[in-house]
């Protein structure tokens, strides 16, 4: 069972947190929203979860519909939210029995669809959940959105402050769970974590930008693109963003992404500006686009 969407909008005191939304999720599949802070992504699940209610348009999870059949969804969905919400006072086993019990099964039920996670944390079993690490935490939530065996798994950013072994960790256990046939939609602010979804769809401002898979829309991008840099790293930020021939210039780890509002433009007359303007030890390359790339220039 997968995920339907057609034209929801949510609005806080007048403004738009998501306009006319509309994808679909195939049943199976890996889908990842991704998008920065502030883009709509949280509002979306939870409306999808149930918990908010659209001002228009509507959705149905797993094949029920989210306002007339919400009861059955949140029998039939786990749930991840992206601020850790288990009972911090209770054990890591306490918490999984809570959960277990308020869907009317047991650990030991569904202990082979958990067992990849819990293992590594049952040496904790006997801590209490606010005193575990920020990885196990993140596990142990998992642990607790599948106790119940549901259809489609929502992730709300999982890996945000999570440290990059235990990021890493958690994918993997994403695509063996896929491999059970669960539909994820995860959501992550980190462009990196795109590439390892089915599909995507890039979001901003309450709006979806672009929906396809990973690899098409890094080859989308519409134009030649170039790795800068030079030896005064903000002279060349300034000097970039004044040039009269620049479409888009931003820092890209120790280089800077520029492309050119000029369809005949090469590497020689990028260099020859940043020379005419006393920079020194220039370099100024071709490079492949990126989905954070693309992501810039659809925000554009």
């Amino acid at each position: 069972m997968g995920i339907s969407v057609k034209n929801i909008s949510k609005s806080y005191d007048k403004v738009m947190a998501l306009k006319d939304i509309s994808f679909e999720v195939k049943p199976g599949e890996l889908f990842g929203l991704i998008g920065p802070d502030g883009a709509g992504k949280t509002t979306l699940f939870r409306i999808l979860t149930t918990l908010l209610i659209a001002d228009k348009g509507e959705a149905t999870v797993a094949g029920y519909n989210v306002i007339k059949e919400y009861k059955s969804i949140r029998n039939h969905v786990g749930y991840m939210p992206g601020r850790f919400s288990l009972y911090q006072d209770l054990t890591v086993e306490e918490n999984l029995n809570f959960f277990a019990t308020i869907f009317g099964t047991t650990i030991q039920e569904n202990y082979d669809l958990i067992k990849e996670i819990y293992v590594q944390i049952e040496p904790f079993k006997d801590r209490r959940a606010g005193k575990l690490s920020g990885g196990m935490k993140q596990k142990l939530a998992l642990s607790c959105a599948l106790i119940h065996k549901p259809k489609v798994l929502f992730l709300d950013e999982p890996t945000t402050g999570v440290d990059p072994v235990s990021r890493k960790e958690f994918w993997e256990m994403l695509k063996r769970l896929q491999k059970k046939g669960i539909t994820i939609l995860v959501s992550t602010p980190y462009m990196d974590e795109a590439a390892l979804c089915d599909r995507i769809a890039l979001i901003q401002n309450g709006n979806i930008l672009e929906i396809d898979t990973p690899e098409v829309i890094k080859n989308s991008f519409p134009k030649t693109l170039f790795k800068v840099k030079a030896a005064e790293t903000f002279k060349l930020i300034q000097d970039l963003g004044s040039y009269e021939l620049t479409h888009s210039a931003y820092p890209f780890g120790e280089y800077i992404h520029f492309t050119s509002n000029n369809v005949d433009f090469n590497a020689k007359d990028l260099v020859q500006y940043l020379e005419s303007n006393g920079h020194t030890d220039i370099e100024v390359n071709e490079t492949a686009p990126t989905i954070e790339d693309t992501f810039m220039e659809l925000s554009k």
